[in-house]
């Protein structure tokens, strides 16, 4: 389901988003939630990478699947840490799927 909300930002920020939008070839709209989703992605790197988040915590936030998510740290040249709920989950996961 989509939907709907409007933001309020200074002329800068609404001046870059009109520019990537040209750019892009795009609306302003498919801008922001471009820029959305990528921030997720980076607020999910960080956080795992100052170990504020779990891999299943941070591939949720990120919005992406576990195995996605570990290859995406590895291209941000971020290690691995499996801990005990990861690999957990990692068990319950591979049981549903069989």
């Amino acid at each position: 389901m989509t939907k709907t909300m409007s933001i309020r930002m200074d002329r800068e920020n609404y001046e870059f988003l009109n520019a990537i939008s040209r750019e892009e070839r795009s609306d302003l709209s498919k801008a922001v939630r471009d820029l959305v989703t990528r921030g997720r992605v980076l607020l999910a790197v960080e956080k795992y990478r100052k170990g504020e988040a779990s891999l299943g915590k941070a591939a949720e936030v990120a919005g992406l699947p576990v195995g996605q998510m570990m290859t995406l740290l590895g291209e941000f040249g971020v290690r691995l840490r499996i801990d005990q709920d990861d690999y957990r989950q990692s068990l319950e996961n591979l049981a549903r799927v069989w």
